[in-house]
């Protein structure tokens, strides 16, 4: 044996995600359930043994996710989540009880279902994808554990994502904007008729405020399927919030129209307290809280379980003097809720931004978004095969920021480094700082430079 292949053997979870790398990635795809449906029904179809809410839309998904999970777990329900993309490490993708399975789990859940996949794959007129691989390992994993409950999030758009072969009893819909257009759609109504497609017949849709023609999309869907709506701003929603020491203090008004106080939320920006809300009333719906019923949740474990939220990658602090903040903003509608949460929570005199994209994004918008907030910027590139060539993305934002505000530094850490010398140049550390985004791969490998692993 070489000694390279000694290296990979001795690394069983490398072993595993090496074998996944060399199946179709995410971002290539071929509509169809038809090869996921195949691999679990050989497998017992263990997405049917549990009850499931299930999340999709443009932003926010996972910091609904994470906090939906957080609630049900507080209320003593055994959970399984499943997000993506992951910060750092594929386990962070397939959750128990809110915490990443192990290494050891995964490359475990991965060989119990191996087997199988050559059987599919020989079968299909195209093999089964990373991501269907991933979802099938989730939900196996979840029925051994088993959970009591699973809180899912799409990979990409709704009716025909790999998660939508679950039947689950909520569906929720985080803000809806333009992103993924060659594959969704160009109109956020249009984009709106795949991801509302996971609102199955007789369900509840518990729907974030949407641009116009995303909701009446949404909304003709739950009258074809037969499904009941609660609609932020109407059947629930934010009643006041207010900036607090680490985050800020939220008022929720729930299902019933009974309003949850004095909820401290350890995130920042207008948009995680919409995300709150979300949640909030996902886990009354599947409880049977609220509506026609009445009632609300025990206040005290609701304000236990924000008060615990975190949400890695997003507005996080991960350094001080000056501040180096963390956020996966991706898209323009991202980058606008980052924007102005930024803004609101922070009073940065001088902001550097390091800026790694993929290269399938709207980059444009993005940078406009930021273009405001931002001083100057340092443009890089994390390690994957679909991060944007740095001096392709240098050109977009020399044509936004002007030369003068733009520096290039293609390896991440040199990136970093060099923002906090922009930042540090302003004299007063305590009003610069450092924003890394434009990826969520970017920041997971920033995480790991700065020591947040």
């Amino acid at each position: 044996m070489r000694p390279a292949d000694q290296a990979e053997s001795a690394d069983p979870l490398r072993e595993v995600e090496l074998a996944l790398s060399k199946r179709w990635p995410e971002n290539k795809l071929e509509p169809s359930l038809v090869r996921i449906e195949a691999l679990l029904d050989i497998l017992g179809e263990p997405n049917r043994a549990y009850p499931a809410i299930h999340i999709t839309g443009t932003n926010g998904k996972t910091s609904t996710a994470r906090m939906i999970e957080r609630l049900l777990g507080t209320f003593e329900l055994r959970t399984g989540r499943y997000t993506s993309p992951h910060v750092e490490s594929v386990t962070e993708r397939i959750s128990l009880d809110g915490s990443p399975i192990s290494p050891a789990k995964f490359v475990e859940t991965y060989r119990d279902i191996e087997p199988y996949l050559g059987m599919v794959d020989e079968q299909q007129p195209v093999a089964l994808s990373f991501f269907e691989v991933l979802t099938a390992m989730a939900y196996a994993a979840f029925a051994e554990a088993p959970v009591d409950v699973a809180v899912v999030e799409v990979g990409m758009g709704g009716s025909w994502d790999a998660t939508n072969v679950i039947d689950a009893q909520v569906s929720v819909i985080t803000p809806i904007s333009l992103d993924h257009t060659d594959k969704l759609g160009n109109t956020t109504g249009e984009i709106a008729v795949e991801k509302s497609g996971i609102i199955k017949p007789g369900a509840i849709a518990v729907v974030a405020q949407q641009p116009l023609d995303a909701a009446q999309t949404i909304l003709r869907r739950a009258v074809e399927v037969d499904a009941t709506v609660a609609r932020e701003g109407m059947e629930f929603g934010v009643r006041h919030r207010e900036i607090a020491v680490g985050g800020q203090l939220v008022t929720l008004r729930g299902l019933g129209g009974e309003d949850y106080e004095d909820i401290f939320l350890p995130l920042h920006g207008e948009h995680q307290a919409q995300n709150a809300a979300l949640a909030l009333a996902a886990v009354e719906a599947f409880f049977g809280v609220g509506g026609a019923r009445g009632g609300q949740l025990d206040v005290e474990k609701v304000r236990a379980a924000f008060a615990g939220v975190a949400s890695p990658g997003r507005l996080e602090v991960v350094r001080r003097s000056p501040t180096i903040l963390l956020d996966a903003a991706h898209n323009p509608g991202g980058a606008q809720v980052t924007v102005a949460a930024l803004t609101e929570a922070f009073g940065f005199t001088k902001l550097v931004g390091v800026i790694g994209t993929s290269g399938d994004k709207d980059v444009t918008g993005l940078l406009e978004a930021f273009e405001p907030v931002l001083s100057e910027v340092v443009i890089t590139q994390n390690s994957t095969h679909r991060s944007m060539p740095v001096d392709e993305l240098a050109a977009v934002a020399v044509e936004i920021f002007g030369e003068d505000r733009v520096q290039v530094e293609p390896r991440l850490d040199e990136a970093i480094e060099a923002a906090v010398t922009l930042a540090e140049e302003e004299g007063d550390l305590t009003g610069c700082g450092v924003l890394v985004t434009g990826s969520v791969i970017t920041v997971g490998e920033a995480r790991l430079l700065l020591g947040k692993a």
